[in-house]
């Protein structure tokens, strides 16, 4: 029984400590990661792209009025000369103004294809995490088959070995593996506990030889309980 429940234990840390495993929950973290880079950088995007239009919007407000105006001058319909003049320092200050709002253009314009590139680079890398998630997720998964097919076996002939025994003696096999690190009882070999390495001595051994084979024998030392063989040396 000792050592079907080793078995069992191994096989449970084999898929609890698969490389596979531990590779996913770093790929993991790093898509998080990456999806809040995203995130932020479509946040940017969005931004840059309304502040653009509103770029472009303000540059066609001004430019609409300095044409209006010039077509004013070029049809003579300002006939004063006072306001003639001012029209035309207008022009000059509104040809000034449209050249400030184009060179914010340009630069929302070079800020906004430089986010779009992070964003495209961010979105390629998402794919290919996702490829190296998939290709991890099926070599974890194609190493736990074999591991459960074995856990599966072992758990059928463990089941198989404990029909018929003692509810009260399996109960207390349970607690000592719980309390002794997953060793709850241990072979009696060359006058050995096989759990603590005690060696028994002849006083000990020899009560345990008239023991009767059902009764339940525990170590002085370690207290597990002692499972009697052919090579216990009584």
């Amino acid at each position: 029984m000792q050592e079907l429940d080793a078995r069992l234990d191994l096989l449970r840390h084999q898929l609890e400590t698969m490389p596979e495993s531990a590779e996913l929950e770093r790929l993991a973290v790093a898509r998080t990661d990456l999806a809040d880079q995203a995130r932020d950088a479509r946040i940017r995007v969005d931004d840059l792209t309304r502040e653009q239009k509103k770029a472009d919007a303000d540059v066609e407000q001004v430019k609409t009025r300095r044409t209006r105006d010039q077509d004013r001058i070029d049809k003579g319909l300002i006939s004063s000369p006072k306001d003639l003049e001012r029209m035309q320092h207008e022009l000059v200050s509104l040809q000034r103004r449209i050249s400030e709002l184009e060179d914010n253009e340009l630069e929302v314009m070079e800020q906004l294809e430089t986010a779009q590139r992070d964003l495209e680079t961010l979105t390629n890398q998402d794919a290919e995490l996702d490829g190296s998630i998939t290709a991890t997720t099926k070599r974890r998964d194609e190493k736990a088959g074999d591991v459960n097919e074995q856990l599966g076996s072992v758990t059928v002939e463990r089941r198989q070995t404990a029909e018929g025994l003692p509810e009260d003696l399996m109960a207390l096999y349970a607690r000592l593996r719980a309390q002794k690190g997953g060793v709850g009882a241990a072979a009696l070999r060359a006058r050995r506990c096989g759990g603590c390495s005690l060696e028994l001595n002849a006083a000990d051994l020899a009560v345990i030889a008239k023991a009767p084979s059902n009764e339940v024998i525990r170590c002085e030392e370690c207290d597990r309980i002692l499972v009697r063989t052919s090579e216990s040396g009584i």
